[in-house]
């Protein structure tokens, strides 16, 4: 696949193969992505726990408050994107600019992480709705959770849908 192969065919899966497992091989290629994803200052800002088993399953239901994510159950995989200190040259850019960098480089990190997970065949779900407080205690982190990517094998029945975007005139300036 090819990368607008991959944009087009990406989609937020909210349906998953919950007695499909993961195979590390294709885990290990998503991490990779991740690891080699541009950030300011190449500081890599960001830690991903990743849970498997009973530590998803609580991880899930630490993302399902006000009845959302019902499906973050099924996923046989969740990975706590959490924050991590700034290396100082990105710290001092940051305060110097006024400029979150870890946002926008969590956001990169993520991107090149669903992406892999297309191109291996496997389904994710972005979830920004989620408990911190809850998060942090199951996984043992100190800094904030900012997201947690729902991962697996889309179910049978979920289906790519039609993408609803702006046009290119809505969405590009040229001067």
């Amino acid at each position: 696949m090819d990368f607008l192969e991959i944009a087009q065919n990406r989609q937020s899966c909210r349906s998953y193969d919950a007695q499909r497992e993961v195979e590390q091989e294709k885990l290990d290629a998503v991490l990779e992505a991740v690891r080699l994803a541009p950030s300011a200052c190449n500081g890599q800002p960001y830690r991903l726990t990743v849970c498997r088993g009973e530590k998803a399953k609580a991880v899930a239901k630490a993302t399902q408050g006000m009845g959302m994510n019902k499906f973050a159950d099924q996923a046989p995989v969740l990975i706590v994107i959490s924050e991590a200190p700034y290396t100082k040259a990105a710290a001092l850019g940051a305060k110097v600019k006024g400029n979150d960098y870890r946002s926008l480089d969590i956001g990169i990190a993520v991107a090149h992480l669903a992406a892999e997970a297309t191109a291996q065949g496997l389904g994710t779900c972005i979830l920004g709705w989620l408990d911190d407080a809850k998060l942090r205690k199951i996984c043992d982190l100190e800094q904030p959770v900012r997201l947690v990517i729902a991962l697996g094998y889309p179910a049978a029945d979920d289906k790519l849908r039609e993408k609803k975007r702006k046009t290119m005139e809505q969405l590009v300036s040229w001067k």
